[in-house]
């Protein structure tokens, strides 16, 4: 586990980006949150520093890749060389693909997609200058290697996310520098993401409705944070809370990849939709 050293964690306002903060803190570590409501960060990273830890909360909207560019400078600025970066900031959106308007396509993909690139293009030139042992942990998804209708959007980003930080971890190999990077794949987790998700269309509220109560008894995101932050700390690029819904779900997505069938539901998605049986 992390005993020292700087963090930077994004979306760190609410859900798991603020259990990562207040994680990352007590093990030691300097904290960075950023998120685009900062009375959030401001209230975490002002408990943060009640119990005695370093936290400071800089506004930053992900979608501008300038804000990030601040974030950077704010952080070398309070704390000096970054030695974990964690690009955990995003939204779900949830509809039918043709009633979310393109607007709210276009957010969700700047957040969700670019968000974790501007990320990673604010902070890794100088921890590649740097030379000393850092980590990238981009935050997907169980979504990502999986297939979840009326959450399309989300779902979409986070394919995109996985598949960005598999090319990361590559190009970081031919750098030969002590960046190490990992695909963070979180199962389901009690977070508010669902009653703060952005929608449209008539299916948007039964689908809530179901994702809430499948949420209702799932990990708590402190127990989250703390899997997370062993799983990098010790290298990891693969880094799940739910290890086992993990493979058993890359499974599935390599038989139906190897087959070439028509995308169908897993038995859990038509379970949690209210579709089995048809």
């Amino acid at each position: 586990m992390f005993s020292d050293g700087v963090a930077v964690i994004t979306g760190a306002g609410s859900g798991i980006g603020e259990a990562l903060a207040r994680e990352a803190a007590a093990s030691g570590m300097k904290v960075v949150l950023a998120d685009i409501d900062a009375a959030s960060i401001e209230r975490v990273s002002a408990e943060i520093r009640a119990n005695g830890g370093a936290a400071v909360g800089v506004r930053t909207d992900v979608a501008d890749p300038a804000a990030l560019d601040r974030l950077a400078a704010a952080t070398y600025a309070a704390f000096g060389d970054v030695r974990l970066l964690i690009n955990n900031a995003g939204v779900e959106t949830v509809g039918y693909v043709w009633d979310i308007p393109a607007d709210l396509w276009e957010r969700t993909l700047k957040i969700n997609v670019l968000g974790v690139v501007n990320g990673v293009r604010a902070f890794a030139p100088r921890m590649l200058a740097h030379g000393a042992p850092a980590h990238i942990a981009n935050v997907a998804s169980v979504g990502g290697i999986s297939m979840f209708p009326v959450e399309t959007a989300y779902i979409c980003g986070k394919h995109a996310v996985l598949s960005f930080t598999e090319g990361l971890y590559l190009e970081m190999q031919m750098q030969k520098k002590p960046i190490h990077i990992s695909a963070v794949m979180p199962g389901p987790v009690a977070t508010r993401i669902f009653e703060t998700a952005k929608g449209a269309g008539a299916a948007q509220q039964q689908h809530r409705d179901a994702m809430k109560d499948m949420l209702a008894g799932a990990m708590q995101p402190a127990e989250a944070a703390g899997i997370i932050l062993e799983g990098i700390a010790r290298g990891d690029f693969w880094v799940s809370t739910h290890p086992e819904l993990t493979a058993e779900t890359a499974r599935g997505r390599a038989a139906y990849l190897t087959s070439l069938t028509p995308p169908e539901l897993a038995e859990t998605a038509k379970k949690i939709l209210g579709l089995q049986g048809r």
